[in-house]
């Protein structure tokens, strides 16, 4: 899958997905980390990343403005483990039809 992670989401997140085979574009590799919500946004909608982000009101928001490849909510939890643990059992039980053009929240 192709996803990209805002600039919240943790490094450890990051390396966990790349260790699984996806592919993984962060936010910091081709933007500014202060480009804001809507560039972010207009960037993964014109390349049709899945967006994995935090930062669940701003982009809850652009998403029901907009049509886009699909959005990720990761809710932070105590540890970066179970946070890792709940994306990866989001992306493989929804797999990639069911993450396209979708809210999810893991």
């Amino acid at each position: 899958m192709r996803l990209f992670l805002d600039h919240d989401v943790p490094v450890e997140v990051a390396r966990v997905l790349r260790h699984e085979g996806h592919e993984v574009t962060e936010l910091r590799e081709v933007l500014s980390v202060r480009a804001n919500d809507v560039e972010v946004f207009n960037y993964v909608c014109e390349r049709g990343f899945i967006l994995v982000t935090c930062n669940r009101d701003d982009y809850l928001s652009l998403a029901a403005k907009q049509s886009n490849p699909g959005l990720i909510i990761l809710i932070r939890r105590r540890s970066r483990h179970v946070e890792c643990g709940h994306l990866l059992a989001l992306l493989k039980r929804a797999g990639e039809s069911g993450l396209l053009h979708n809210v999810n929240f893991a």
